[in-house]
């Protein structure tokens, strides 16, 4: 009984592809970052007060599962060491380049001045 010299070197090819990542086979660094990142998300919610619906409509481009699973285990960690959470609050959007070149009165408060009609 022996083995053909060419299916022994299929064979030994397979087995040295067979744990390589060479190829680019491997699964997507990306993914996992992003599933980390979702449950980090989820995770600042908690901590910050905020409920799992207000986390879903301020992220909705971010995985829901992830998000969730991250707020899940923030709640746990929380509950278990006694920890008070610190509510959020969300800043005035930031000024304009023109609201701060114009330094009027509404620009110095974050409030948006109406449009101006164009001079004749």
């Amino acid at each position: 009984m022996s083995i053909s010299p060419r299916l022994l070197s299929v064979l030994a090819l397979s087995l040295l592809l067979a744990g390589c990542d060479l190829l680019g086979l491997g699964p997507d660094p990306r993914i996992a970052q992003r599933e980390a990142d979702a449950r980090a998300i989820g995770a600042a919610c908690r901590h910050a007060l905020r409920g799992i619906e207000d986390c879903y409509r301020l992220n909705e481009r971010v995985s829901k599962t992830a998000i969730f699973e991250g707020w899940k285990e923030m709640d746990q960690y929380m509950r278990e060491n006694k920890i008070e959470g610190a509510p959020a609050t969300l800043a005035a959007p930031p000024l304009s380049s023109d609201d701060v070149m114009r330094d009027e009165p509404q620009a110095r408060t974050g409030q948006r001045a109406a449009p101006r009609e164009p001079s004749r």
